[in-house]
């Protein structure tokens, strides 16, 4: 038969087939169709196609059914052509498919519902969803609905497919499911700084998230929450508080399974305290130590104390985290401690130190300084103190110490090289770090070094004996000494002085006597060696010596008396300076009196008697005898080359002898001045006395007891001259006021000298009082220089002169006048020449009308005339006249005057009205002070009017005149008395007004 070319398809349907085929050569009439199941020859659906149709739907099948399909057409004639086809519809899908893990990690459970229809078996297939690796592959009997895969990763998400097999169809369900994930372990959490966390862990394959809280278990807080997918093993936390407690939690997560893991707790690092610092607390051994809180937590402070410079630790206090201070107590005195601050925060710590610091020290005891008999060294001795050893310090006493420093463990130290005799100040404290202890003190001296150069002398006197001496090198406290009379080994005295005495003087011993004196210098309780010296006292002089004229002629008895003390001998000495003779006569101790014989007459003798006692002499005052002096000639007294001094001259008249010159204020007659002059002057100065006084000299001649005045002669110093001389005129002319200051010393009074300047007149004199200061010179010339002296008159002596220049006030000019001779630019100035002088004339003319500059002239001192021109024609002008000489004027009174005005041009006239008449006119320059208008009747010459008008008028109107009149008109400017005239003009004025209407 013809083939039909059948297919069958389901186009995705389960429930139906379509069956297509062509259509045979030339056609078919139509078509059958039957579909039965496979192998039961029962036909199930039954269907006919039309001749166009090529194709038919089988619908209400079996799901994975197979099905046999017979199609016959129906051909022309009769026939027909069958064809047979075997098809399968696809089959269902599973229903409620289902995957779940059942809270194992590695193992899914699938199971479903079976598909609706036939089918041959199921296929699964198991994928890994992340690498879309297919993981298990499975076909299974038609009657299974349930599987289990297992061996499968822990925490992944897995895709199954199911597919329903019939034939070569199948159909397919899909689920996505995960396995529970797997906890990780070995979960860690340590700190890798002070404000960071690093959390890790193993095992984090099984679960595709993990969940990470950290809570900050000091604040009760969530601090960061965190989702880490698959794979991560570690996690830093960042930007937390340092020394803070942390608790992490870690879970697994995969798809709707979370599962909770292990949690760690642990701290961050805490930091450690800043400026730790350890100082001196207000208690004695006690340190204070004190440190900046950081950020962060901690849990407490752990504080060490260490000792010494090991730092062994001596003690240890926990404090808590909010403090930052604390204070040792009851330390070991002088010892260096440190301090370190810990902050400890759970298991870690933070350490931070101080520098060293020291315990107030404690002052070394037993301090002591010895000498050991040694001027130049004292050794200093302590017991040993703790510290870190000890400040020195050796000076002597109340002078800037010295410093020295020593390690502890020495506990004496020797001064070298130190001053003997000085007391020295030993110091020492104990030194612990910056700290020293209060120091302890102690003194001694260093032994002296005995004194130099010991001498005893009696310096001349008899009673007292001086030791002086040098001090040694260097310093002591004191002297001691004991003096002995030589000859018996008797002591006399014992003396103590202090340092600064380098001599002393015994009193009270006997004159003439030999001493011994020995001296230790001391220095605190130590001496020197001793020194020793020896001497006499002075004799005493013979007391009572006396010389008288014997009854022998030419002879004179020496008489004395013995002092008390020891003499050896006498000595006599008797000489005249007026010849070069002399005798000399040694007696024994027993002797009191001489008698010297063949003397010259006229002549001044003088005896001294020595007493001798060892070395030393003492003898008694001259004794003097004379004959009369003659008394001097010619005494003159003259003033000295300055105002102070007096020169006294005389003649002598033979003999020897002195003079006595005595000096006295005339007028007391009270002596001031003795001067004593040798024989041969014959002259003498006095000097530093009054200037301007008068003195009596008297000079005396003596001769031992006797004397002879010379006549009494007055003197005169010199005044001194006035001071600061003024002379100024005074408010009238004609006088000067003149004006000295008193000069120091004394006066009779004074001399003054007028001499008029460039005259050859005799000076004019003036006498002024003694006390006075001031005088006017009256009747003088005005305007006149006049030139002054002015002299201290005291006896026939004047000082030197002081002068000075005045010049009296000028007089005014007289008579002044200021004219006008008619002319309206001109003026003339006269006046007469007051007496007297004057340099010259300023001569002034003011403008009083307008304000024009004035005019300035200066005229020769003789000048009595000026002619002012090219003035303003009426204008008023004053004239002033200063007479001048130097700097001081006069001046005259103001005189005033007017110049001439312009007479008014352009004068006009006009007849307004038959009774009026207008006068016009113009202004000449600067025009008038006013203007004076007035009016005649021409026919009777009678006066019509006058009108006065001011210096602005330039016309006016004449009123109640006669209509149809001639009148004749002038106008006149005037000017002060003065005026200008216009001529006169003529004017008719007007018929009556109604006729002219």
């Amino acid at each position: 038969g013809t083939l039909l070319n059948l297919s069958v398809s389901d186009h995705g349907r389960s429930d139906s087939l379509l069956l297509s085929w062509d259509a045979p050569e030339g056609g078919a009439e139509g078509y059958s169709l039957a579909l039965s199941s496979l192998g039961s020859g029962t036909p199930l659906q039954n269907g006919s196609a039309g001749p166009n149709i090529t194709s038919f739907w089988f619908h209400g099948l079996t799901p994975g059914m197979c099905y046999e399909i017979e199609v016959t057409a129906m051909l022309a004639c009769m026939e027909t052509t069958s064809q047979t086809v075997t098809a399968q519809t696809s089959p269902s899908p599973v229903r409620n498919l289902s995957l779940s893990s059942g809270r194992s990690s590695a193992v899914l459970h699938a199971s479903w519902a079976h598909a609706h229809g036939q089918r041959d078996g199921y296929h699964l297939a198991l994928y890994h969803s992340d690498s879309q690796m297919l993981v298990r592959n499975a076909s299974i009997l038609p009657n299974t609905s349930t599987f289990l895969f297992d061996g499968l990763l822990s925490g992944s998400e897995y895709a199954l497919k199911v597919s329903t097999l019939a034939g070569s169809s199948q159909a397919s369900t899909s689920i996505h499911q995960w396995t529970a994930p797997s906890i990780p372990s070995q979960l860690r959490l340590s700190p890798s700084s002070s404000t960071s966390l690093v959390a890790s862990w193993a095992d984090a394959a099984g679960a595709a998230w993990l969940h990470l809280v950290l809570h900050n278990l000091l604040t009760q807080t969530v601090t960061t929450t965190l989702s880490a997918r698959r794979g991560l093993t570690s996690y830093t936390f960042q930007h937390l508080q340092p020394g803070t407690q942390y608790r992490l939690e870690l879970s697994s997560m995969a798809g709707p399974y979370t599962v909770g893991g292990p949690n760690a707790t642990t701290w961050t690092y805490p930091l450690s305290p800043s400026n730790v610092t350890l100082g001196s607390a207000e208690e004695q051994s006690s340190l204070q130590a004190r440190w900046s809180t950081p950020e962060g937590e901690r849990d407490f402070y752990l504080v060490t104390l260490q000792e010494g410079e090991d730092g062994a630790p001596t003690r240890n206090i926990s404090v808590s985290g909010d403090n930052d201070q604390i204070t040792f107590h009851g330390l070991s005195p002088g010892k260096q401690y440190s301090v370190q601050v810990t902050a400890v925060a759970g298991s870690y710590q933070a350490s931070a130190h101080s520098t060293a610091a020291w315990t107030q020290p404690l002052a070394p005891s037993g301090v002591s300084l010895s000498s050991q008999g040694s001027p130049y060294s004292l050794v200093a001795s302590w017991e040993e103190a703790m510290g870190e050893g000890y400040m020195l310090a050796l000076s002597p006493k109340d002078l800037p110490m010295k410093n020295s420093s020593l390690l502890r463990g020495v506990t004496n130290f020797t001064y070298k090289g130190l001053q003997p005799g000085t007391l020295y100040l030993f110091e020492v404290s104990t030194v612990a770090g910056p700290y020293t202890s209060s120091p302890r003190r102690t003194t001694n001296w260093t032994y002296p070094l005995p004194l130099e150069q010991l001498t005893l002398s009696n310096q001349g006197h008899s009673t007292s004996l001086q030791a002086s001496w040098r001090a040694g090198p260097t310093g002591s406290t004191g002297y001691t000494g004991t003096l002995w009379e030589t000859k018996s080994q008797e002591r006399v005295r014992n003396m103590t002085v202090g340092n600064n005495w380098m001599n002393v003087t015994f009193e009270d011993l006997i004159p003439g006597r030999q001493y011994t004196l020995e001296m230790a210098a001391m220095a605190g309780p130590y001496r020197s060696p001793v020194r020793s010296a020896t001497d006499w006292t002075h004799p005493l002089a013979p007391a009572g010596v006396t010389l008288t004229n014997t009854r022998q002629p030419l002879g004179l008895s020496a008489f004395w008396d013995k002092a008390a003390g020891d003499v050896d001998q006498f000595h006599l000495q008797l000489y005249s300076k007026s010849h070069p003779t002399q005798r000399n006569i040694s007696l024994g101790p027993n002797t009191h009196n001489f008698t010297f014989l063949g003397l010259s007459p006229g002549i001044q003798y003088f005896l001294k008697v020595t007493a001798l006692a060892g070395p030393y002499r003492s003898s008694s005052h001259f004794a003097t005898e004379w004959t009369y002096p003659l008394s001097l000639a010619n005494v003159s007294v003259q003033p000295g080359q300055r105002p102070q001094e007096l020169h006294v001259s005389w003649v002598e008249s033979g003999g020897g002898r002195d003079h006595l010159v005595q000096l006295s204020v005339a007028e007391s007659l009270s002596i001031i001045r003795n001067v004593s002059v040798p024989r041969g002057v014959t002259q003498l100065d006095l000097e530093g006395l009054l200037p301007g006084s008068r003195y009596r000299v008297e000079i005396i001649s003596q001769a031992g007891p006797h004397r002879t005045s010379s006549q009494t002669a007055i003197g005169y110093t010199v005044p001194l001259p006035p001071l600061s001389l003024l002379a100024s005129p005074v408010s009238t002319a004609g006088a000067l006021a003149v004006h000295w200051e008193t000069p120091p010393g004394q006066r009779d009074g004074y001399l003054l000298s007028m001499q008029e300047e460039g005259s050859s007149a005799p000076a004019r004199n003036l006498e002024a009082g003694k006390d006075s200061t001031n005088v006017t010179l009256a009747q003088l010339e005005p305007g006149t220089c006049y030139f002054i002296e002015i002299w201290a008159v005291a006896g026939p002596y004047r000082s030197l002169p002081k002068n000075a220049t005045g010049c009296t006030v000028p007089a005014a000019p007289t008579n002044l006048s200021l004219t006008n001779t008619g002319s309206s630019s001109e003026l003339y100035t006269c006046w007469n020449n007051p007496p007297g002088r004057r340099d010259h004339y300023h001569v002034v003319l003011y403008s009083l009308s307008t304000q024009s500059r004035e005019q300035v002239q200066t005229l020769s001192p003789d000048a009595q005339n000026i002619t002012w021109t090219h003035l303003e024609a009426g204008s008023r002008f004053a004239v002033q006249v200063t007479a001048v000489k130097g700097s001081f004027k006069t001046s005259s009174a103001n005189i005033t005057q007017w110049t001439y005005p312009l007479a008014p041009a352009n004068l006009t006239l006009g007849s307004p009205s038959a009774s009026t008449l207008q006068a016009s006119w113009a202004a000449m320059e600067r025009g008038a002070e006013g203007y004076v208008a007035d009016v005649y009747d021409t026919a009777s010459s009678s006066h019509a009017g006058h009108m006065m008008l001011g210096g602005d008028a330039r016309s006016h109107i004449f009123r109640n005149l006669s209509p149809g009149t001639h009148y004749s008109v002038s106008v006149r400017a005037t000017a002060g008395p003065f005026y200008t005239s216009t001529p006169n003009f003529t004017h008719c004025t007007r018929e009556c007004d109604d006729l002219l209407a």
